[in-house]
Order: structure tokens, then C-alpha cells, then sequence
């Protein structure tokens, strides 16, 4: 008998190795948690001095690594019903019914917390501090604002844009002007990012009670213009740190190439918005980040 959209399935008892460990991986959101990875290792480099032991990064990118997890496992216990109403999500591990509510608390809190301890006895403080405002931020702020304001799209940026700092700030011991700029440039990133993925799903986080920016933009128009000014923004952003002598001229170049292709996604969105044109703004937003932080480590590596 299936279970009704509003009530998860139960969870099974004995399953493979291997199906268990694909829900696990699911469950902590193992691309997202790559991605968030490939940012703490970027600011980690990008902050490093000579005297920077070369194993603090193993560390840095463990303990981040299990903050996410442990914050994408959480996330998806406080959302299992709303998942189970979203076509995209009502087939995850908890709201499928392959995995019990108490195992996803207990891996969540166990991720989480240690990645935290980690992180202080490790790499600094600083960085623990930094880790536990993103956990904060996102099961604490973000998750319930979902359904309350249409403001949780900015709100969730927020901690989306920290671990890059946490890398910066385990390896420097410190906060900058380079880590305001690095917090900066995935702040912004983020927004035409999340209101395409938005924009393209938004029957679908309609159906599961989120309060999304998009919910009201049946045409598109209004979701293309707060793209393009949020990429836009982008041209400062870059800017910055030759200005202030953090970077070199040639990967500030680099960097403002490849905002004006991002931008240009996102303007032609707010022009013909359509399914295909948010599907391309979604994928520029793939192919931008790594690029810029590319960019930035190469010149650090080759000054």
C-alpha cells in the first residue's frame, strides 16, 4: 500500500550494504558536500603561508566536510514531509521510507559535531566559530524560513557562502579583506544559481509549502532581472581584489571573463525567459565557480 505524501514511509529492516550506503550518501548530499569541499580547499590555499603545515588541510576539509554532511542530514529530517510531497524528493532515503528518522538524527548529530571538534582542535577556533554559525544558519534560520518568507533565498546564501572562509581562515588563522571577498564572490553566485534551480522546480517547492522568490513568477521575467543584477555585481566583486593588490591582473581578467559570460546567461533569462534559458543559467553557474576560484589559485601558485 503506498504511503500518503504527507506521511513518510516506514523504514525497512534489513537492506544490502550497498543500497544502505547509496541512501547514506544521499542522505548527506554527497555533491553538494564535493562542491562545498572544492571552496574550503580554494580558501584554504588561498590563505596558507609557508608556515602553514600541509596536513592542517586534510583536517580543514574533513572537519567542513562533516559539518555539511551532518547539516544536509538534519536539513532533510526537519523537510521529510515536505519532501515527500515534491516529486524531485519524495524518492530521498527518509521520506522513501529506506531509512529511519532516529539513524538520520544520530548521523547528523554525530557529522556534524564532529566535524566541529575537529575543526577547534585542529586547525583554530576561528574556524570551528565559522563552521557552527553555517550549521546555525542553515537548520536554525534558513530550513524554517522556507516556509515562512521568501527571503529564505538570500538567508540560505549566507551559509552556503562561509566554508571558503573556513578554509581561509583554518590555514591564515585570520579574517580579511581576501576572506570578505572570497564570502563575497559565493554570496553572489550563489542567487542566479538557486533562482534558476528555483524558477525551473517551482510547481514543485509550491507543492512542498517553501516560500521561494520564484513562487509567483509564472513568466520568468522577474526571476531573469534579479539574476542579471545579482551577476552584475559580480564585476565589483572580481575587481577588488587586484584593486587591493590581492591578485594579479591575469586572473582578474579571467575572473571578469567569465562574469560577463554568467551575466550574459542571466540577462538573456531576463530577455526570453524560458525553461531552457533558466536550464542555462543553471549550468553557466557549474562552469563559473571554478573557474574564478581556478583563477585565484593559480595566482597564488604562480606569483
Amino acid at each position: 500500500m503506498p504511503h500518503s505524501p504527507d506521511q513518510p514511509a516506514k523504514a525497512t529492516a534489513a537492506r544490502p550494504a550497498a543500497a544502505w550506503a547509496r541512501d547514506l550518501g544521499e542522505l548527506l548530499k554527497l555533491r553538494l558536500t564535493t562542491l562545498v569541499l572544492i571552496t574550503t580547499m580554494a580558501g584554504f590555499y588561498l590563505g596558507k603561508t609557508a608556515a602553514t603545515p600541509g596536513l592542517l588541510a586534510l583536517a580543514a576539509l574533513l572537519g567542513t566536510g562533516l559539518v555539511a554532511g551532518g547539516a544536509a542530514a538534519l536539513n532533510q529530517l526537519l523537510e521529510i514531509r515536505a519532501d515527500a510531497r515534491m516529486r524531485r524528493t519524495r524518492e530521498r532515503p527518509l521520506p522513501g521510507g529506506r531509512m529511519d528518522e532516529r539513524d538520520a538524527l544520530f548521523i547528523g548529530t554525530l557529522c556534524s559535531g564532529s566535524g566541529l571538534v575537529l575543526l577547534a582542535l585542529t586547525c583554530n577556533l576561528l574556524s570551528a566559530l565559522l563552521a557552527a554559525l553555517t550549521l546555525a544558519l542553515y537548520i536554525g534560520l534558513y530550513t524554517p524560513l522556507k516556509r515562512i518568507s521568501s527571503l529564505n533565498t538570500l538567508v540560505g546564501a549566507i551559509p552556503g557562502a562561509i566554508p571558503p572562509v573556513i578554509g581561509y581562515a583554518a590555514a591564515s588563522q585570520r579574517l580579511d579583506l581576501f576572506a570578505a571577498v572570497l564570502f563575497a564572490l559565493l554570496f553572489l553566485w550563489q542567487m542566479p544559481h538557486f533562482l534558476a534551480i528555483a524558477w525551473l522546480y517551482r510547481d514543485d517547492y509550491a507543492a512542498g509549502g517553501f516560500r521561494m522568490l520564484t513562487l509567483h513568477d509564472a513568466s520568468g521575467h522577474s526571476t531573469g532581472v534579479k539574476s542579471a543584477l545579482y551577476a552584475l555585481l559580480l564585476f565589483p566583486a572580481c575587481l577588488l581584489p587586484a584593486l587591493c593588490g590581492l591578485a594579479g591582473w591575469t586572473a582578474t581578467s579571467a575572473c571578469l571573463l567569465a562574469t560577463a559570460a554568467y551575466a550574459w546567461t542571466a540577462i538573456s533569462m531576463a530577455r526570453h525567459p524560458s525553461p531552457r534559458s533558466a536550464k542555462t543559467l543553471f549550468l553557466a553557474s557549474l562552469a563559473y565557480l571554478p573557474v574564478i576560484l581556478l583563477a585565484l589559485v593559480l595566482d597564488k601558485a604562480l606569483d
